[in-house]
């Protein structure tokens, strides 16, 4: 947030740990995009397999638990740059916090790059 273009207000984000704390309980709009650049450029001829990324916003860290938004991308072989997105509402009780993780089934190295966001918005109680 200290940098132009970036924008922050509320007390629920963390940017410490990454997380955004409900100052209420309630429903909640969430949103990340992740720009991720594939760190080892793909070799000529090298297989395809292993090679999702799945990106999920979970409540508590409980990813295992029906308390999150997921989404699996397929990394194409064609380029090392990809933007990958999750959207949706969850309900937190005050005090729960929400994050984001990356689960990288890829075959090689990846990399959050800067410009990635993540919101919280409280659409109501």
């Amino acid at each position: 947030p200290e940098r132009e273009g970036m924008f922050h207000r509320g007390p629920g984000l963390n940017l410490t740990s990454g997380q955004y704390t409900a100052p209420i309980a309630g429903y909640y709009s969430f949103s990340t995009t992740l720009h991720i650049v594939r760190r080892e450029p793909r070799r000529k001829g090298q297989g395809c397999r292993g090679s999702s990324l799945r990106v999920l916003i979970c409540v508590q860290s409980r990813c295992q638990h029906n308390s999150n938004l997921e989404t699996i991308s397929q990394l194409g072989s064609s380029s090392d740059l990809f933007t990958i997105s999750v959207t949706g509402t969850l309900y937190l009780q005050a005090g729960q916090y929400a994050s984001v993780f990356v689960d990288n089934m890829a075959s090689s190295a990846l990399t959050v790059q800067s410009g990635s966001d993540f919101s919280a918005v409280l659409l109501g109680v």
